[in-house]
């Protein structure tokens, strides 16, 4: 007996299988106690028994044992020998807790050519099909209702799957679409994430802190903010004053010290830039303790609580959602972890110290002394032209008759006196004299012009003769525009020289300090211990990502099993496997790196029974092209129709010479691996993948992740460095187990029953759709095989031929021959039908089927009583004899 035949670890949900037959890899009662200790959902307890026929009352206190572990069911496969004429079994196999379904050896020559229907080739896959819990129930209430509770099945399979490179190539695609590529950390935004996170990124302050007073007056950097805010006002009004008339001609000019007021301005400023270094080297930490807030009120910095909208507990949810959202979005682990450690760079307490530099640069030394340079005054433009206008206008005066050789040049007398006021007045010279910018006003060039211009208007006005009244207004207009020019040089001047001594720049320097001190009080002191919570749990969240990638990384290298044994006894040889180890020894990888097979020559071909084929053939595309077989399939054309069953129920069909196109879906030219030989009754038909499959492989695995990190943020939110990974990287072996199985078992079409958990995230609405059943692809947008062959099996009359019986011509005298004994059972994956397949190629199918949650296999199992003389029950048994 091949230990094969049975999965030493049952599927989530399956029936529980065991072999009891004579000369198996385990003692039967040993194989009776590890059953019962395997947990079953939901209080359902179902046995799946494959046991000789000849010792089944022998194992009468083994099958009692099974039954009593609460209320179990048990089908048991009794395999009998070719001379077997009678069934004998005990009491506890009668319905309707128990059935047996009775498989007779055919014998003769078939078993000679090395086709043995009862043996490993037929109990493979009908056990697989049986430890379904929809068939499985399905058939022990079938077997409920005929005479004995005991039949011999009849049985058509169409089996679906995924040729072994398409599933090794969807399963390296989805670990590497879960898990990315390394990417550089860049940096973090505060677009596109959380508002609690996004205040920590910024440099922003929460509106219920937009009123407070950080730098009261009372306390020693408020005083020199207030001082330094004093001496600005005393300035710009100087400023005022001295601009106007009264600065030129009046006692402003007197009164104000400009130069005084920007030099008390400079120096408060300097001292109130250095008591804001003191309090930033202070409490330069990146924690704010009560002792730095004592420190901080002694130099004037007033910290209130911290403010409603950021709180130590909320940053931890916010990471979570933020980090939901990330992976929503379809981004791979080392992508997510990537963006989350530069979130945890950007929101370290790097501590106020580090602030000074920036402190140093909106009010360094090179700024104070520029600040409070002396800068010249100069006003009167060029003193050419001031020459050539006062003479001018002192021509105009002196034209009066004779009175112009006095007029005239008194009026470039008065111009020079304008210019020697603005000379004595001007801004930049304390009246003391203390502080002198110097400067130069054009004094003497407009005396000369006017004294010349003056002369000359005066003889003109006596050559001329004009008439008084026309001296008069000359006189009038060339006085008042010498008074008007000197008060817009005057004016122009004390602007220009404000303007390049900007004393206005300390009042800006004032508000970028107050605007640092904010801004460090905020994010520095009052956010010290959430930022420092915040880069602790980013930063542990990332690498906890980088480990579960690398983890799956190195599982991607799992092998996957070899068709013609037993897929989940292949990956759970050991019931307790070591997952390192093992994981070396499974290298899906290296399916790549096979050679191809021969397309021509002697080489292993599917047979019209599903089977291996060894006959000496040359494929073409001919050979498929040619075989008569037309279908309008939409998006499936490479699948060939559903052979229709002519084999006999009684032998299986001989090998044809060359293979049939009906055998695969898969022309010559995509070479497969040899496959195991196929009972008669099983009919494969293996595809590429379909367009969603890497997709919801890779939606299953980030949805499972997202479940596995749902269980570390309570570990984060205590102590985001002490967060042990160890854990998660065993549940996210177990959670890529659980998709490799599924995806070997029927190509991914059934959800796992955690993914439910999703429903109460509500952050990850992206991932809804992995949620639901009728939301997941169908099989055919899974595996590339369309389900028309299966729909057409199931649409087939109620006729006993479509079916292979699994006894032999000698035995059909044991059956009952009453045709409304039988009974039917079709059963068909749910994954078959939904999605993209539609509903037409179902309808009239619907009524008597049994839609499976899981599997690869659909068909139908014709369950034909025996005469009432065959079966014996065995109520008591003494020495051996009944």
């Amino acid at each position: 007996m091949n230990h094969r035949v049975l999965p030493e670890r049952p599927l989530p949900g399956h029936a529980v299988c065991l072999d009891l037959r004579a000369g198996g890899p385990d003692d039967p009662g040993a194989a009776v106690r590890a059953a019962l200790d395997v947990p079953q959902p939901g209080g359902e307890r179902r046995f799946l028994v494959v046991d000789e026929a000849a010792g089944l009352v022998g194992h009468q206190l083994l099958y009692e044992r099974l039954s009593s572990y609460g209320p179990a069911q048990i089908v048991c496969l009794a395999v009998g020998a070719g001379g077997d004429r009678t069934l004998r079994r005990t009491l506890t196999l009668r319905p309707p807790a128990a059935g047996v379904l009775w498989l007779l050896d055919t014998g003769g020559d078939d078993k000679a050519d090395g086709w043995d229907p009862s043996g490993d080739a037929v109990l493979r896959p009908l056990v697989e099909v049986l430890a379904t819990p929809e068939v499985f129930d399905a058939v022990l209430g079938s077997l409920g209702e005929v005479v004995h509770g005991v039949a011999v099945p009849a049985v058509r399979v169409l089996e679906h799957d995924l040729t072994d490179e398409a599933r090794a190539r969807a399963w390296r695609q989805a670990v590497d679409g879960l898990t990315g590529p390394e990417v550089p950390a860049g940096s973090a935004s505060p677009e596109g994430v959380p508002g609690t996170l996004a205040l920590l990124l910024g440099e922003g302050v929460p509106r219920s802190l937009s009123g407070h007073d950080w730098l009261p007056a009372g306390g020693r950097a408020g005083a020199r903010l207030a001082a330094c805010q004093e001496a600005l006002e005393d300035a710009v009004d100087g400023h005022d004053r001295v601009r106007g008339v009264a600065g030129l001609l009046g006692g402003a000019g007197r009164d104000v010290d400009l130069p005084g007021d920007i030099e008390r301005l400079t120096e408060e400023l300097a001292r109130f830039r250095t008591a804001v270094a003191d309090a930033f080297g202070a409490a330069g930490g990146t924690r704010l303790t009560a002792e730095h807030r004592g420190l901080l009120r002694e130099r004037g910095v007033e910290l209130p609580e911290l403010p409603r909208e950021i709180t130590r507990a909320g940053i931890v949810p916010a990471l979570r959602d933020h980090t939901y959202d990330l992976i929503g979005r379809g981004l791979p682990l080392r992508s997510v972890a990537a963006r989350l450690s530069a979130l945890s760079a950007r929101t370290a307490p790097a501590g106020s110290a580090s602030r000074l530099a920036r402190l140093d640069a909106i009010c360094g030394p090179e700024r104070l002394r520029r600040l409070g340079g002396r800068y010249p005054f100069t006003a009167g433009g060029s003193r050419p032209a001031a020459f050539a206008l006062t003479g001018l206008l002192a021509l105009l005066a002196g034209v009066w008759p004779v009175l112009g050789w006095i007029l005239g040049p008194a009026v470039g007398v008065l111009a020079a006196v304008l210019a020697w006021l603005m000379l004595r007045h001007r801004p930049n010279r304390s009246p003391d004299g203390r502080i002198d910018g110097g400067g130069a006003t054009g004094a003497a060039p407009r005396l000369v012009g006017g004294v010349l211009g003056g002369l000359a208007g005066a003889g003109l006005g006596q050559f001329l003769g004009p008439p008084v009244w026309a001296g008069a207004v000359a006189l009038a207009v060339s006085a008042s525009a010498v008074v008007v020019l000197a008060l817009r040089d005057w004016t122009r001047a004390v602007d220009d020289w404000w303007a390049r001594a900007d004393p206005e720049e300390a009042g800006r320097i004032v508000r970028e300090i107050h605007a640092l001190v904010v801004t460090t009080a905020v994010h520095d002191w009052l956010f010290a211990e959430v930022r420092h919570h915040c880069s602790a749990g980013a930063g542990a969240v990332s690498r906890l990502l980088r480990g579960l990638a690398e983890t799956a990384d190195a599982y991607g290298g799992g092998r996957a099993p070899d068709r013609g044994s037993d897929w989940t006894s292949d990956w759970t040889s050991d019931p307790a496997p070591d997952r390192t180890s093992d994981r070396a020894a499974r290298d899906w990888a290296s399916w790549d790196d096979e050679p191809a097979e021969p397309t021509s020559g002697p080489r292993p071909g599917p047979s019209p029974a599903g089977g291996a084929d060894t006959t000496t053939a040359t494929w073409s595309w001919d050979d498929w092209s040619d075989s008569g077989e037309e279908d309008g399939w939409a998006d499936m054309a490479e699948e060939p129709p559903v052979r229709n069953p002519a084999a006999s129920s009684h032998a299986p069909p001989s090998p044809p010479s060359a293979p049939h196109p009906q055998s695969s879906p898969h022309p010559p030219s995509s070479p497969q691996p040899a496959l195991a030989p196929a009972p008669a009754w099983l009919e494969r038909r293996y595809g590429d993948g379909g367009p969603a499959l890497v997709d919801t492989l890779v939606g299953d695995l980030v949805a499972g992740t997202v479940l596995l990190l749902d269980g570390c943020w309570a570990g984060i939110e205590r102590d985001p460095g002490g967060t042990e990974h160890t854990a998660q990287a065993r549940r996210l072996t177990e959670l890529l187990d659980d998709a490799r199985i599924r995806l070997e078992r029927d190509a991914a079409a059934s959800p796992p029953p955690p993914y439910e958990g999703l429903r109460d995230l509500g952050a990850v609405t992206s991932l809804a759709a992995f949620t639901d059943r009728s939301e997941r692809p169908d099989a055919a947008r899974l595996t590339g095989v369309a389900p028309d062959a299966v729909a057409r099996l199931l649409l087939a009359e109620d006729d006993p031929g479509s079916t292979v019986a699994l006894c032999g011509p000698e035995h059909l005298r044991l059956l009952s021959h009453d045709p409304l004994a039988a009974r039917q059972v079709r059963f068909v994956p749910e994954a078959m039908r939904r999605g993209a397949a539609g509903d037409d190629i179902w309808r009239g199918t619907a009524e008597g089927v049994v839609w499976t949650g899981a599997g690869r296999h659909a068909g139908i199992l014709r369950l034909v009583p025996l005469r009432a003389d065959v079966v014996h029950t065995v109520r008591a048994e003494e020495a051996g004899e009944p």
